[in-house]
């Protein structure tokens, strides 16, 4: 499975758009902790990487401008790091522990009216999220308290 970054990055994208940001999925799949983490490092990781690069300048002076230089851009990578994680969990096949859950929420769904195929068996995470989006959108409360 070889993608590039740029690929990777934008799957990333879509499956951070896709996947439902709902607290009873924190227990079983780290996405929403993943998610909730590249969201908030977008916005705080420019703002520290700007204060630490200035506090070590001006504590340290110029001479140690190399490693200032260096660890300003590791903590303006972080959030792509998300972003790559999160595009090569997108693309990662199902477990098969999924596989038998996803189907019996497909039938829920068709059962309610939604038309929802079940997955298939080169399923994948982001196939999985969509599933799962739906789900929310359209099932009780009373279904996802008791997971």
């Amino acid at each position: 499975m070889v993608l590039n970054v740029v690929t990777l990055i934008r799957d990333g994208k879509k499956y951070m758009s896709t996947w439902p940001m709902v607290r009873q999925l924190g227990f079983y799949f780290p996405e929403y902790r993943v998610v909730k983490a590249t969201q908030t490092a977008f916005w705080a990781m420019p703002v520290i990487a700007l204060f630490v690069a200035s506090s070590q300048i001006y504590v340290l002076g110029w001479g140690h401008f190399p490693q200032t230089l260096a660890m300003t851009l590791f903590i303006i990578s972080l959030p792509i790091q998300g972003l790559l994680w999160l595009g090569w969990r997108s693309r990662h096949p199902l477990p098969l522990s999924l596989f038998d859950w996803s189907n019996q929420l497909s039938q829920k769904l068709n059962q309610m009216g939604v038309n929802c195929q079940p997955l298939g068996a080169k399923a994948c995470y982001l196939d999985f999220a969509s599933l799962l989006n739906i789900a929310f959108n359209r099932l009780d409360k009373h279904y996802w308290d008791e997971l």
